[in-house]
């Protein structure tokens, strides 16, 4: 099986913003409203995945915030963050249970480079595995560290409340409601996150996600 569109470039987002503007006119007037999409790619592996778990459940403000002592505290990688005390990772910003967390991935083994070549499916099986690893860390780090095209977040709290304003819906869309409407935005699933991700900025002037 395939693993499907890999988004590389801003090119690659250009072209999947431009699919979406010819398919779902409200597409087409956000983008006039945000401008170019961003690239959002990041890094794969150990730390990408760490930071997808600082950043559950917290502002955008407080996951940089918690993210930058981690880094200055050089606790970003496995064997570091199994050496370090709870001490140490609670003076960073963890609570508890992302403590535990963080040593459940630290012990998890996964062989991150082989998560490159392998379908979507299988990519989130594998990390939903790990305790502390749920739907929303999964899809983001296949979105953003992986690259795939036709992943979204339906999860994600400021793509359902992008959804509901720019679809003029009566409510917030369930996760299960936003995942169903996200059907019609495949092969470019990624890119309309990245849209509406935008688009909240604009709507609600701060942002939705790193």
């Amino acid at each position: 099986m395939s693993v499907g569109r890999i988004i590389e470039t801003p090119d690659c987002v250009s072209e999947g913003a431009a699919y979406l503007a010819q398919i779902e006119p409200r597409f087409d007037a956000a983008l006039s409203l945000t401008g170019p999409l961003p690239l959002r790619r990041k890094k794969d592996g150990f730390a990408a995945l760490l930071d997808a778990i600082v950043s559950q459940q917290v502002s955008v403000a407080s996951a940089n915030a918690i993210w930058g002592r981690l880094k200055s505290a050089g606790l970003t990688g496995p064997r570091k963050i199994i050496r370090a005390s709870d001490d140490d990772l609670r003076a960073c910003g963890l609570s508890r249970q992302k403590i535990r967390y963080a040593r459940e991935l630290a012990r998890s083994g996964i062989r991150f480079s082989d998560l490159r070549d392998r379908p979507t499916d299988e990519v989130i099986a594998t990390l939903i595995a790990v305790p502390g690893i749920g739907q929303w860390t999964a899809e983001i780090y296949a979105m953003f560290s992986l690259g795939r095209a036709d992943v979204f977040a339906p999860g994600d709290l400021a793509l359902q409340e992008a959804a509901r304003v720019l679809f003029d819906l009566d409510a917030r869309p369930t996760e299960r409601a936003l995942r169903t409407m996200s059907e019609d935005w495949s092969p470019w699933r990624g890119v309309a996150a990245r849209l509406l991700w935008a688009y909240y900025r604009v709507a609600k002037e701060r942002e939705g996600t790193r």
